[in-house]
């Protein structure tokens, strides 16, 4: 599936859960077929993120819905200011209401997140990645908000990439039988996937570059220190792409990228973002 068919899925599970037979509170005050329009209200200042999702959240409910965006995903924003208006049937309105408060919210928390980490990264050549540390059913929105901070996303899931991590590698015996039973499994069933291999040594790596060649295309350095990851991108020289993972905060990031690593990943770009507030307002004009 695409973006936007992972994204109506997701629409409509969620709004399954919130409604479930009905939105109640609604359904026994507001009459059907009356219109209304509402504010969508910044009150913490961050980046936006969700704007384009807030969009298509609507749309799918009411597809007659008139949505005027005044800021875009990936834009400064500042309190008082409102990112978009939103005129539709006053049912759809409060049905979607919560929907596109907690996605906004949450995908603006982690796109702020992520943009101090790319700020710090910008004098470097090394680039931010995400994780599959995200939260169950919302990991579509969660990498998109990694994306509109200026990250990049690492696979999506298990499916779309083979990564070799310390429990597969010690339950397959080691690195260099899980590398060739992974290599020839990519051959016979899916021969578009890449294999990333974890190291937890110097050792490792030797092993990944006498073994991996012409079958890995990058290697992790998982909780190597600045000093040891200068060492192995000698040895590696390269030949693969290169990942530090483990113990890297925003503190000590530019240790790290100094030492001219491909990749910096980073599973609290998600599961560490505080969402901001956002409000959605209920605008009432009234004729004189």
């Amino acid at each position: 599936m695409n973006f936007n068919e992972r994204l109506q899925h997701l629409v409509y599970e969620a709004l399954q859960e919130d409604a479930g037979d009905g939105d109640h509170s609604t359904l026994s005050c507001i009459p059907a077929g009356a219109k209304g329009k509402a504010v969508l209200k910044i009150k913490q200042a961050g980046v936006l993120a969700g704007i384009g999702v807030a969009e298509q959240i609507f749309h799918i409910v009411d597809p007659g819905t008139r949505f005027v965006a005044f800021k875009k995903d990936g834009e400064l924003m500042d309190i008082g200011e409102k990112a978009f208006d939103v005129y539709a049937d006053i049912r759809t309105i409060l049905t979607c209401e919560r929907l596109v408060l907690n996605c906004m919210q949450r995908m603006s928390g982690i796109a702020t997140l992520t943009r101090k980490y790319v700020d710090k990264l910008a004098p470097y050549g090394t680039r931010i990645l995400d994780t599959r540390k995200t939260t169950p059913n919302f990991r579509l929105l969660e990498k998109e908000a990694v994306k509109i901070g200026g990250g990049i996303n690492h696979r999506f899931g298990l499916f779309d990439m083979i990564m070799l991590k310390d429990n597969h590698i010690d339950f397959a015996g080691g690195i260099e039988p899980a590398i060739n039973q992974a290599w020839q499994y990519v051959q016979t069933h899916k021969p578009e996937l890449k294999i990333e291999v974890e190291t937890r040594s110097i050792e490792d790596v030797k092993t990944v570059l006498n073994v991996g060649a012409g079958k890995v295309f990058r290697v992790m350095l998982d909780n190597f220190k600045p000093e040891q990851i200068l060492e192995a991108l000698r040895l590696i020289n390269g030949q693969l792409e290169t990942e530090a993972s483990g113990g890297i905060n925003l503190e000590n990031m530019e240790a790290y990228a100094a030492t001219g690593v491909d990749y910096i990943s980073i599973g609290a770009l998600i599961h560490q973002a505080q969402s901001l507030d956002l409000s959605l307002k209920a605008e009432i004009t009234t004729n004189e």
